[in-house]
């Protein structure tokens, strides 16, 4: 059986999981807490990188969150998640990859004001505006079709939304045609199941300001 190590906060963790759950697989979700338990031998096997997620398929693994949707598309390939036509694949790899590249890097302090770390207001605001420069890139990319490069959801869909959709919580305002992608994916079955809890939200906040306390006394 597939084996999914994960911690439900994060945006990479969350990306195969909800790809294995649209796919409808069986699989073993392994919660990591992220407490020194990536440091540990067992898991350090699995990953030297010591980060999640980790797709384990009997004796192969995958690193590397994108790797791992692109292992889950090829052996499964149904439901189709990735589209065929040059144009509608270039659409969707271009998504994935402004979001790891140039999205998450620009929105870091927006992720720190999130978690209740201190980030400075001038660095809000150049994040928000780096935000929306993507976004508005995403809009031209989304078009008039209901998900990035198809009619049905795509790995762009999942790569994209489940970064950005707290911006509107972090004063980072959708347009009318994104929002109406973004209440289309979270309606979904697989968004809802994985969407964390206000418990897991509020525990790893503790941890990492408890980690940042003990870093900061070393």
């Amino acid at each position: 059986m597939l084996k999914l190590y994960h911690q439900p906060i994060s945006f990479n963790s969350r990306r195969p999981w909800i790809a294995l759950l649209e796919k409808g697989l069986d699989f073993e979700l392994i919660e990591m807490q992220l407490n020194g338990d990536q440091f540990q031998p067992e898991f350090v096997a699995l990953n030297p990188f010591h980060h999640v997620p980790v797709l384990v398929d009997d004796d192969f693994r995958v690193v590397e969150s994108l790797a791992i949707l692109d292992y889950i598309e090829a052996k499964y390939p149904n439901p189709s998640l990735l589209p065929k036509e040059e144009k509608a694949l270039a659409i969707v790899r271009m998504v994935e990859m402004v979001t790891v590249n140039e999205l998450l890097p620009a929105i870091n302090p927006l992720l720190r004001q999130m978690i209740g770390l201190d980030s400075e207001p001038e660095k809000i605001e150049e994040a928000k505006q780096k935000a929306a420069v993507v976004l508005n890139f995403f809009e031209q990319l989304l078009g008039d079709r209901p998900y990035f490069g198809s009619e049905q959801l795509t790995l762009a869909d999942i790569v994209a939304g489940t970064s950005i959709l707290f911006l509107p919580q972090m004063g980072v305002t959708f347009n009318s045609k994104l929002q109406s992608w973004s209440d289309r994916i979270t309606q979904r079955p697989s968004w809802q199941t994985t969407q964390p809890t206000p418990k897991a939200i509020a525990a790893f906040k503790s941890r990492i300001k408890t980690l940042m306390a003990k870093n900061q006394a070393k």
